[in-house]
């Protein structure tokens, strides 16, 4: 059933320390949702406890869990906790990604992996986790990336351990399906953030800049509600990888 009401709803984030992940930590806050923030590393625990904060001056419960989402048992571990914590999760989102932009010529088997397991392995036991600990009516939503659709080269690592949280949505969909949870993904184009920047040179900047129809970089903005909308009343959407970029890339 269709609501955009998420008051008193339980909504985990990975990824939900900064950026997009940050934003959608507070806006769910100020919706009187109750929030389980995940961060990754020591590096980023300042982030995620500025965010923290944020929230609970907002009124919500919230806590933080950090933990390498590349060990299934650590994903395990952060939906136990949520659940042990407020007894059930409604809404469970993933913005964990990494970037790499490198020839292939010059890609590492160490490389290879850590894209893998980032983007793709952690991706796919966080929707089993979620299969397996959502409440019935849940929510799940993945953020992959608009270079899906792109012809390009140097980003091979990115968009080819992107390319199969599609499939994992799709499968996802089919197997939840009957408990009403709906499993969607959100592929931005390239988001001003400093993920982003961390990659790219200046000329490349620009030319991302100039690549969207609608002009500019992604604001992560114009994704949190897109996200927001999928978890709530957008979910009779599923199944589905929703390209929002300004006109980026499409297909």
């Amino acid at each position: 059933m269709a609501n955009n009401n998420v008051n008193g709803k339980v909504v985990l984030i990975a990824g939900g320390a900064k950026n997009l992940g940050g934003l959608l930590s507070r806006n769910f806050a100020a919706k009187g949702a109750r929030l389980v923030i995940h961060y990754n590393s020591a590096g980023t625990q300042p982030d995620a406890e500025k965010t923290l904060a944020a929230v609970q001056a907002a009124g919500a419960e919230a806590f933080l869990f950090q933990g390498d989402l590349t060990r299934p048992g650590n994903i395990i571990t952060l939906f136990d906790a949520a659940t042990s914590r407020f007894g059930g999760i409604d809404i469970a989102i993933n913005t964990v990604g990494k970037v790499l932009k490198k020839p292939i010529a010059d890609t590492t088997e160490a490389e290879y992996d850590s894209m893998s397991d980032i983007n793709s392995k952690a991706a796919y036991f966080f929707i089993q986790e979620a299969g397996k600990k959502l409440n019935d009516n849940g929510k799940i939503c993945t953020i992959v990336t608009s270079l899906l659709a792109a012809y390009t080269g140097l980003y091979s690592t990115y968009e080819g351990m992107k390319a199969p949280v599609e499939h994992f949505t799709r499968a996802a969909s089919k197997e939840f399906g009957s408990r009403g949870i709906s499993v969607t993904a959100v592929a931005p184009g390239p988001m001003d953030t400093p993920f982003f920047y961390g990659q790219e040179s200046e000329d490349a900047v620009a030319y991302h800049k100039s690549a969207s129809a609608l002009g500019g970089l992604t604001d992560i903005k114009d994704i949190a509600p897109l996200v927001e909308f999928l978890v709530t009343d957008g979910w009779w959407i599923t199944g589905q990888t929703i390209f929002a970029n300004g006109g980026y890339t499409t297909r």
